[in-house]
């Protein structure tokens, strides 16, 4: 059964009128950090207890126009001896180019590192994905808009953000154009596996799309998750989560008003109504969590139903930590709440 360990102080807005948006949880080396958005600015919070507490955000960096809501704003990677955070960051709206940050003093301070995309603002349409494939390692893959019809394109990163390779056309649809407004998500094995996700766009309908790779650059045939489909003429703008779990693919994702959990070539498993969902494969198992009728659900490893995490609030991000436990962060009433979350 899933417990609710401890709720944790909300992260209040840093200005008036100003409300924190998109939290983003990453936990490696005996650290957790949150990275959120606040106006045109990134701002970045620290826990040395496991996500007991947090220190005070700060900021690392102001943009003329940041892109953010819906699955779009900062994302944040803890590496051996770094700490990246990205963005997608324009002049103004209608440009945008994917950006890091570094800070080699665990978040005190912050240097501009490399730019993503090699076709400037490419990826104004602010929806992209990161992660860490080895220490040092970096792949990242977004929704491009370099050409006509969005396309799923991604690069690599061999020294810690710094700087990045040709950017890799990963899939175009024979119908035009994927999903053109959800967020796609990347999950790295143990052996260094890469597997992206996405929404399509076939013959009508948008449904959840996988391809794996070993090097980032030779991916391998695009596979339908799930058996269902959702023929819908409109962008639901929810893009769902994967993780490695044991071994294998696992990934969680909304289809009309449901959400479901399907690994490759398996039937979906439904777990309740919902939208805008997460997931993580703690050393407990796996956590799902969404945004339903309810507030904040969550289902755990041995949870038969969905419990609620919090009665109102959005855009929950999930991290497992090092204890077996997993932090939760979300959006409410213009705060950021956490909660960590012990399995029994």
């Amino acid at each position: 059964m899933l417990t609710l360990h401890f709720l944790l102080l909300s992260i209040l807005p840093l200005s008036a009128g100003v409300p924190n948006r998109q939290p983003q949880l990453a936990a490696a080396n005996g650290q957790v950090v949150l990275t959120f958005a606040a106006g045109q600015s990134i701002y970045f919070a620290s826990s040395r207890d496991e996500g007991r507490t947090f220190g005070p955000p700060t900021k690392v960096a102001e943009v003329p126009f940041l892109a953010v809501g819906r699955h779009r704003g900062p994302r944040a990677i803890i590496l051996k001896d770094a700490i990246v955070i990205s963005a997608i960051a324009g002049a103004k709206p209608g440009e945008g180019d994917l950006i890091t940050w570094r800070s080699v003093d665990r978040g005190k301070t912050w240097t501009r590192a490399g730019l993503v995309n090699d076709e400037p603002n490419a990826t104004h349409e602010g929806l992209y994905a990161m992660a860490a494939v080895a220490q040092d390692n970096l792949f990242a893959a977004w929704l491009d808009l370099r050409s006509q019809g969005t396309k799923l394109y991604g690069a690599r990163s061999t020294d810690g953000g710094n700087t990045w390779s040709k950017n890799v056309l990963l899939y175009a649809s024979p119908s035009g154009t994927i999903c053109q407004c959800c967020d796609p998500s990347i999950a790295i094995g143990s052996h260094g596996e890469i597997a992206v996700m996405w929404r399509n766009v076939l013959d009508g309908s948008r449904d959840l799309y996988l391809a794996s790779s070993r090097d980032g650059i030779h991916f391998g045939p695009p596979q339908k998750l799930g058996q269902g489909t959702w023929k819908l003429n409109a962008c639901p703008m929810d893009g769902g989560g994967l993780v490695w779990d044991h071994g294998q693919l696992l990934s969680a994702w909304r289809r009309e008003k449901d959400v479901f959990e399907a690994r490759p070539g398996q039937p979906e498993k439904r777990l309740g109504t919902g939208k805008d969902v997460a997931i993580v494969a703690g050393k407990k198992g796996v956590y799902v969590a969404w945004s339903g009728s309810a507030g904040v659900e969550i289902i755990g490893p041995a949870d038969a139903q969905p419990r609620k995490l919090a009665p109102e609030g959005g855009f929950v991000n999930l991290v497992a930590l090092e204890d077996g436990s997993v932090l939760a962060a979300w959006e409410s009433d213009g705060a950021i709440q956490t909660a960590k979350l012990n399995g029994q």
